[in-house]
């Protein structure tokens, strides 16, 4: 397999992150360098992938031509691109390509590309609306925000991440739709569990009730990925309660300023920071469902 000479890193590898990589070296591509706040998850995919495990997110863009940031909110984003901290990325930013696939506040988005052209650097948001196994398997759908011309830059990287690829326009555009996919896949989660709960308690067969849904108007993407876990109370985490609760406080923060009142995304986000309040952050987002099922977890 022929080796892409540009050098690529990594600030962040959780889930998303990691799978990523893997990918990336897969195809050919020269995964130069990672970083985490774990420091144990760096240095395991470092040695799985033969490349170098680093102490700060400066040290990736040192040796990277295009880096990733996969991490976790807006203050963990702010950080790695701050001056003011130690090892910085823009230490190193000229020349360099930041692609940035984490789900934050578009704003966010905005002041990072700022920051990086005022570095002489260039950046891309690369929005990802899918999951672990996607991002394994090359077949993330990304929604890209930033310059045209970056976005060219970065097409031939992205390309062997995803299935679909798009550039939505200007900084912080992408973010925005996003913010509005997880917040309607939220709301639909939720409704979902709610369904099941009450078939549940009604004691119907829940694989029939499923199939029934998927015929009807009850079909939605969120009963296909998610309806057997709730059914089976299984909740690996592919996408967690956290990261739920801060998806649509993101989408409620965006309609507040707009001064529109959002009813049903407010009862989801609640019913999240319930569970996260509860001890069940680190539940996949199917687990809101515990919050109906009468035969909850312990705890709930």
């Amino acid at each position: 397999m022929k080796t892409n000479s540009e050098r690529i890193g990594f600030v962040g590898v959780g889930r998303m992150g990691a799978n990523m990589a893997r990918r990336l070296k897969d195809v050919g591509h020269s995964v130069t360098a990672v970083f985490d706040v774990d420091p144990e998850k760096a240095g395991t995919l470092a040695e799985e992938l033969h490349c170098e495990a680093v102490s700060t997110p400066g040290e990736v863009s040192d040796v990277s031509d295009t880096i990733f940031t996969v991490v976790t909110d807006d203050d963990a984003m702010r950080q790695v691109f701050s001056q003011s901290y130690r090892g910085s990325l823009l230490q190193h930013a000229k020349g360099r390509l930041f692609v940035n696939c984490a789900t934050l506040s578009p704003h966010i988005h905005i002041e990072i590309e700022q920051s990086v052209e005022a570095a002489a650097g260039h950046s891309l948001e690369a929005c990802m609306a899918s999951s672990i196994p996607q991002a394994r398997e090359g077949k993330l759908y990304l929604m890209c925000g930033g310059r045209p011309e970056v976005f060219e830059r970065a097409k031939p990287v992205l390309a062997s991440l995803s299935a679909e690829l798009r550039l939505i326009g200007h900084a912080g555009q992408a973010a925005k739709v996003k913010a509005l996919v997880n917040m309607v896949m939220n709301i639909n989660t939720a409704g979902l569990a709610e369904g099941l709960g009450l078939g549940d308690a009604l004691g119907l067969d829940l694989t029939m009730l499923r199939e029934v849904f998927s015929r009807t108007g009850a079909a939605s993407r969120v009963l296909e990925t998610d309806g057997a876990d709730m059914q089976h109370r299984d909740h690996e985490c592919y996408f967690s309660v956290e990261h739920a609760a801060k998806d649509s406080g993101i989408a409620l923060a965006l309609a507040e300023a707009e001064g529109l009142t959002l009813p049903l995304a407010k009862a989801t986000w609640e019913q999240y920071r319930q569970l996260v309040k509860l001890g069940k952050k680190d539940l996949d987002k199917s687990g809101i469902a515990e919050l109906t099922f009468k035969n909850r977890l312990s705890g709930i």
